[in-house]
């Protein structure tokens, strides 16, 4: 059974450092296989040239990956990071960014995810991400 928004925001509060909770991350939706996170813009987030940084994309993608993972977990479980890879198509410029991470594979050991990162009020996606994850257990 997937978790609520009200657990997934839980888990946001008691698994991730410090500066992940800075970046404001809200969850929007979850759903069996797929979660939702809402990244507010902030000039702190703005690179030189006043577009949304990549660091700050990637660690909302990895961090609604895990969210997703939660979901289709029934719950919070230990889990690492052990691929990232990211492709940016377009510069966000002051708009929250909606991070929307689907499981696609989901085994014993290993999960892989999809996540699209889009400006609020965009169809097109501003970048594209693929994670993969150990699972502990």
């Amino acid at each position: 059974m997937p978790i609520t928004t009200a657990e997934a925001d839980k888990i946001l509060a008691d698994y991730f450092a410090p500066w992940v909770l800075d970046l404001g991350l809200t969850v929007v939706e979850t759903g069996e296989r797929h979660a939702v996170l809402r990244l507010p813009w902030s000039d702190r987030l703005a690179r030189e040239g006043g577009g949304l940084s990549g660091q700050a994309m990637m660690a909302a993608a990895d961090t609604a990956t895990v969210v997703a993972l939660s979901s289709a977990l029934g719950g919070f479980a230990p889990m690492t990071t052990v691929q990232q890879s990211s492709s940016f198509q377009r510069a966000v410029v002051g708009r929250d960014l909606l991070v929307t991470a689907r499981v696609t594979k989901l085994g014993r050991r290993l999960a892989f995810a999809e996540i699209t990162l889009t400006a609020e009020g965009e169809t097109e996606p501003a970048a594209q991400a693929t994670t993969v994850y150990a699972l502990a257990g």
